[in-house]
């Protein structure tokens, strides 16, 4: 059977790998980059477990097929922290104990972070609509709000330390 060869950027590297039509970005992601942050949850999109954000936009990758990725640009979990700096959304997560099990904390991780990223000073109702799309069975999601509004407040003091230093 064919494979067909993939170049994109993920987390900001350049890469390549070679996939069959039919393979799902989440399985390009976890089987032929070795990036398994990304976790598979429902394989239908309905659980948020395996979101990424391709050119800008939050996606479902079991939805997206691993050749889509051509030419495109994709964030996963592993390339939310800098080195051994974590994102104040990691950050916030891990002092809001806004995770347990921690199956579906990358893909809140991720559709918090697109949020943020198109909408810096987010009300309550707008992170809760930004995260809507990833399902928790353990943790409820007021931690998950609460730690995403923290970062938010977080990410916007280092915005204005930066500008002023």
């Amino acid at each position: 059977m064919s494979r067909t060869y993939v170049t994109c950027v993920v987390n900001g590297d350049p890469v390549d790998f070679l996939c069959h039509d039919y393979q799902t970005l989440l399985s390009a992601l976890r089987d032929e980059l070795g990036l398994t942050g990304t976790k598979e949850g429902c394989g239908t999109g309905d659980c948020g477990a395996c979101s990424v954000i391709l050119d800008g936009q939050l996606v479902c990758s079991c939805l997206v097929f691993a050749p889509e990725a051509e030419g495109r640009s994709i964030e996963t979990i592993e390339g939310m922290a800098e080195g051994q700096h974590l994102h104040p959304l990691q950050e916030s997560f891990l002092e809001g104990a806004a995770f347990q099990c921690g199956v579906c904390t990358p893909g809140f991780l991720i559709a918090a972070k697109a949020l943020l990223d198109h909408n810096p000073t987010p009300t309550e109702t707008e992170v809760r609509y930004g995260v809507a799309g990833n399902l928790c069975r353990c943790t409820g999601y007021d931690k998950i709000v609460r730690s995403v509004l923290d970062a938010a407040v977080r990410m916007r003091e280092q915005d204005t330390r930066k500008e002023t230093a």
